[in-house]
């Protein structure tokens, strides 16, 4: 009997790995212990080894798909085995193939070849594989379609739909035929009739007198620019407290240097600038993207300015920021504030930024997080500067600090937890040491 080729359990609470690579393909012969398959965990990428010789057959599961641990995921044929031989296919809930067992297998019956995508079809189109001509060895997805175009309607069920949609659409009594099928060859989904739910709980509510807002251009751009953003990128999110007594008696000093000299005084935002651009020269990963699976790293660090405007959000740029001085990097907050306001920013000024902060603490937000403007890596979250007892030695002594919290949130593709701490680490210390703030001018 062929051997079921299993992929194993690699961590207590995991459920499936990732196929990066079948190293080998079917009708390949493998040897016991050879790596056959490159997996990737959440934590690590590792090659799953052959658990017997033979030749390999019937590959449940492609490249660049999730499978299930402790699942059947091909088969191993021995000595004077053939295909002939595989177990009978199912089609499961989760629509997979899974195998039944030998014994319920009438000895009339011949195995049906066909691939997993065809079978799959063949389910949700209530098709008998038998009546299906072949090209080839195997029934492929091209033969189901031709076998539709050939016979339409006599065939196909009147709304293809999964098990599991039916039962939910059987239960709160929705016709099948009033949903639109988002699945493969427009098949109804769980997904959907949950949709269609919502929908009608929604349309039940009292809706406000106010006439509905049409998206603008800008909240259309944003909504999908973060909704992918969110979706797709993998955040960690990391909080820290900053005692800013030492970085307002700092920023008190240059305030009155500006003062004496005719100059503009220096803003909390310029003093976040300039120390985050020197922690960034020290900390690459925090000042990188992804692209083509491979982790690349900007020369220079631009610092985005989340801005709010009426009509949504723009992030205008300062760029070179690691080389500005605090007066440069002022000037240029002021002059990207006020061009963002009146709708005068160039292409140039809100283009190339390699970090983001977002600063509500002018709203009396003492903590949130932020989602990261792609294709950077990381964003920071600034909160409201507020005063209150603290415990400032190892004696225990407390006294009222002006504090305030930072959340970073960072790509987990790119960046570890520890990685994205060392970075607060820095930040943190740069902020509570005069001495470092001195060392910025």
């Amino acid at each position: 009997m062929p051997i079921p080729f299993i992929m194993p359990k690699m961590d207590m609470d995991q459920e499936e790995v990732f196929i990066d690579q079948w190293l080998k393909k079917e009708g390949d012969f493998i040897e016991k212990g050879e790596p056959v398959i490159i997996v990737e965990t959440d934590k690590i990428t590792s090659e799953v080894e052959a658990p017997a010789s033979g030749t390999l057959a019937r590959l449940l599961y492609q490249e660049n798909e999730t499978a299930p641990v402790t699942k059947v995921v091909a088969y191993i044929l021995v000595e004077g085995e053939t295909e002939a031989d595989l177990p009978v296919l199912e089609i499961s809930q989760d629509e997979k193939p899974v195998e039944t067992a030998q014994s319920e297998i009438s000895i009339s019956e011949k195995p049906i070849a066909a691939t997993a995508l065809a079978m799959r079809i063949a389910k949700a189109e209530n098709i008998d594989l038998n009546d299906v001509p072949s090209k080839g060895e195997k029934i492929t997805k091209e033969d189901i379609d031709a076998y539709l175009a050939a016979k339409p309607n006599k065939h196909r069920v009147e709304t293809p739909a999964t098990p599991a949609a039916r039962r939910i659409a059987s239960e709160n009594r929705i016709n099948l035929k009033t949903i639109e099928g988002t699945g493969p060859r427009s098949r109804v989904q769980a997904v959907d009739i949950q949709g269609a739910l919502d929908q009608k709980t929604r349309q039940a509510q009292t809706i406000s007198s106010l006439e509905p807002i049409e998206l603008t251009s800008m909240r259309r751009r944003i909504s999908d620019r973060l909704t992918t953003s969110y979706q797709t990128i993998p955040h960690i999110f990391l909080t820290v407290e900053v005692d800013m007594v030492r970085a307002e008696s700092f920023r008190k000093q240059l305030n009155e240097t500006a003062t004496d000299q005719g100059m503009q005084k220096i803003s909390l935002t310029t003093i976040l600038v300039k120390v985050i651009s020197g922690c960034l020269t020290k900390h690459h990963f925090l000042n990188a993207f992804l692209e083509d699976k491979k982790i690349h790293f900007w020369d220079d660090v631009n610092i985005g300015i989340a801005t709010a405007l009426d009509s949504g959000l723009i992030v205008p740029v300062i760029h070179h920021a690691d080389k500005l001085s605090f007066q440069e990097i002022n000037q240029k907050v002021k002059t990207l504030s006020e061009k963002a306001r009146e709708d005068l920013l160039t292409r140039e000024e809100i283009l190339g930024g390699t970090f983001t902060i977002s600063n509500l603490g002018m709203y009396g937000i003492t903590s949130f997080t932020s989602i990261i403007n792609p294709p950077q890596s990381a964003i920071l979250s600034v909160g409201a500067i507020k005063r209150r007892p603290v415990v400032v030695d190892e004696e225990d002594s407390i006294n009222v600090r002006p504090m305030m919290n930072l959340t970073l949130a960072a790509d987990h593709r790119i960046v570890d937890g520890a990685v994205a701490a060392n970075f607060l680490v820095d930040l943190v210390d740069t902020l509570e040491n005069p001495a470092s703030l001195k060392e910025l001018k």
